[in-house]
């Protein structure tokens, strides 16, 4: 039997239930049981014989991301550049994306068409044929220029047209602060927030090709972050609230721009995206980029702040600040006193009682409108969520000739069936396939078996 790791309940948690809107007579019932039980408080050493007894360095604890495929692979924030760049050669039987190593550093245009282009092309002269290209609602746009001498598309960013957009293998393209695995924890969002602060303050930016977001799972967090003056400085890195609850843990983050997915399905480029999730399945967050990397959301935005995860955070600089100093992320991280500081703006029970108040008194109206299927079986409307599978057509329940009823609790009539016939397996898959690379809620390629049904688009 694994061991089970637990911390005692003690006054501090009883600070938190009442912090969170707990009502006062369920916290003292719960302080009472716990006394009862002699479990509650911090033991001290010799009132409990234990078996074995860990001690935990807190000096040696260091911040670390998950990924790039799966949440239990865990990698300290200096070992992940290397580990990159491991796994891009390494085959996928060892979790790796099986590139040549000669493409590790190669950097394309977007919207430029096949492979690396030309550096030393011409900047696009005034009054050249230009098209806005959307990219995210709450980051500036790209502009597209025709060159006539190359008659390729060239990507600049603007007010700057001797720089053009090149991406490459392990340039992040999604960052979002997002799941309710952590956006419920007020001391991560508050670093975020903090960080973002001292970003802005030191003249950091995010690149507005990256797509970056916030996605609390309560509206209290937007009302802590705005009481704390923290919200406009993440949005001024892009990270403006995008809604409460799942989106891109889920695969909801929306699509990247048609430029940069092309760029990516035309060079088998192996992209990245950083979020505050608990799902990192390959093709989960987006279709199109196959490293997804788990992290708090302080590191969320350093890593949307660095634009890719083949920089060393723990040596190398996030970026170039005023002036075009070098930031480091030791430069920007908040310490425990500035978060602490800051706790009491977020652990406040009356705005928590009256949040999840709402959630009785205010029902959404969206939500009233959602029409909803009745009946014993489902009846497959028509729908662009879920699609009929084929082995659902003309599917009834019926008795077959071998089956025979058995009374369950209660005398109900249950149909038994005494033999299968003919059965075999519908797919096998390799090691760590889950449910969650197959999920509704992501996004089905057109080209793909599923995308080619008719009916679905």
């Amino acid at each position: 039997m694994a061991p089970l790791w637990a911390f005692p309940v003690d006054e501090k948690t009883l600070d938190y239930f009442q912090g969170t809107g707990r009502k006062k007579r369920e916290i003292e019932a719960f302080e009472a049981y716990f006394r009862a039980q002699e479990l509650f408080g911090v033991p001290k050493a010799g009132d409990i014989d234990y078996s074995r007894v860990v001690t935990l360095d807190l000096g040696q604890v260091t911040p670390s991301l998950a990924g790039p495929k799966r949440p239990q692979d865990r990698i300290e924030i200096g070992d992940v550049a290397g580990k990159f760049d491991a796994l891009f050669t390494a085959s996928v039987a060892a979790n790796g994306f099986n590139q040549p190593a000669d493409k590790l550093g190669l950097r394309y245009r977007v919207g430029c068409g096949e492979g690396e282009q030309a550096s030393d092309a011409p900047p696009p002269k005034a009054g050249a044929d230009r098209s806005v290209v959307e990219m995210v609602s709450n980051r500036p746009t790209l502009e597209t220029a025709h060159d006539a001498a190359t008659t390729t598309a060239v990507c600049a960013l603007p007010d700057s047209d001797d720089k053009v957009l090149r991406i490459g293998n392990g340039d992040v393209l999604i960052a979002a602060i997002t799941s309710c695995t952590n956006t419920s924890n007020p001391s991560v969002l508050l670093a975020a927030g903090l960080l973002a602060k001292k970003a802005v303050q030191a003249g950091l930016k995010v690149q507005p090709h990256i797509k970056t977001s916030l996605a609390p799972g309560s509206r209290v967090v937007t009302e802590y972050l705005a009481e704390t003056g923290l919200l406009p400085y993440l949005e001024k890195l892009g990270f403006a609230l995008a809604g409460y609850g799942c989106t891109t843990c889920i695969g909801n983050a929306g699509d990247l721009t048609p430029e940069l997915n092309d760029a990516i399905t035309r060079n088998n480029l192996v992209c990245a995206a950083v979020l505050s999730g608990n799902r990192n399945f390959e093709a989960r967050i987006h279709p199109n980029l196959k490293a997804n990397f788990l992290a708090s959301p302080p590191l969320v935005v350093a890593y949307a702040i660095a634009g890719t995860v083949r920089k060393d955070l723990m040596t190398e600089p996030v970026g170039q600040g005023k002036g075009g100093k070098d930031v480091y992320l030791g430069d920007i991280w908040p310490s425990s006193e500035e978060i602490q500081a800051l706790l009491k703006y977020a652990m406040n029970g009356k705005v928590f009682r009256a949040n999840y108040e709402k959630v009785k008194t205010e029902p959404g109206k969206l939500w009233e409108k959602i029409k909803g299927v009745t009946g014993a079986t489902y009846t497959w409307p028509p729908s662009t969520y879920i699609a009929e599978p084929p082995f659902f057509q003309d599917f009834a329940l019926q008795l077959g000739a071998d089956s025979a009823s058995s009374s369950g609790a209660g005398g109900q009539k249950y149909a038994q069936s005494n033999a299968v016939h003919g059965a075999r397996i519908m797919a096998l898959f390799g090691d760590s396939i889950t449910t969650d690379h197959i999920s509704p809620a992501g996004s089905i390629k057109e080209s793909s078996p599923a995308g080619q049904r008719p009916g679905i688009s």
